[in-house]
């Protein structure tokens, strides 16, 4: 019941933001945009809270072939921040090392200020990559969001 109830609700999510797009992308990826500064604040709260406990638990083996036996450098090609793109002269942006479950809420949650980051580029530049010399903002700044922490 859960799983059908979730899975409807992604498919009615699904197509209301193909609505939005039709009518306006930049209202779609703005949608988006807010939804995983949500994400990142609620997985930052979580580690925050249950560092302890989770730092004692074992990592999940879905997590590990996702993190590490599956293609992870594919995760780069795609990542659009000037501070990791392949024109800058930084690494690219990789996993933590796997050690334990906060490990893998960690990444899980680098990946949403990833995923933000490029939505923050539609929305602000209607382009994937960053331009050079620009910062990341949200398009609608709040104090507890990755924009106060992508400025400083």
């Amino acid at each position: 019941l859960d799983r059908t109830f979730a899975q409807s609700l992604a498919f009615v999510y699904y197509w209301y933001v193909v609505a939005i797009y039709s009518l306006s992308p930049q209202s779609a990826y703005h949608l988006s945009e807010l939804i995983e500064d949500h994400a990142y604040n609620t997985y930052d709260n979580f580690l925050r809270t249950k560092e302890k406990e989770l730092k004692h638990l074992p990592v999940p083996d879905v997590a590990r072939k996702y993190y590490v036996d599956d293609n992870p450098w594919l995760r780069n090609v795609c990542y659009t921040s000037e501070e990791h793109g392949r024109s800058s002269p930084n690494p690219p942006r990789r996993c933590v090392k796997l050690e334990s479950m906060f490990d893998v809420i960690r990444n899980v949650r680098d990946d949403e200020k990833a995923h933000w980051e490029t939505l923050c580029s539609l929305v602000q530049y209607d382009c994937l990559s960053q331009p050079q010399g620009s910062q990341f903002r949200a398009s609608a700044p709040d104090d507890n969001s990755l924009a106060s922490e992508t400025a400083a």
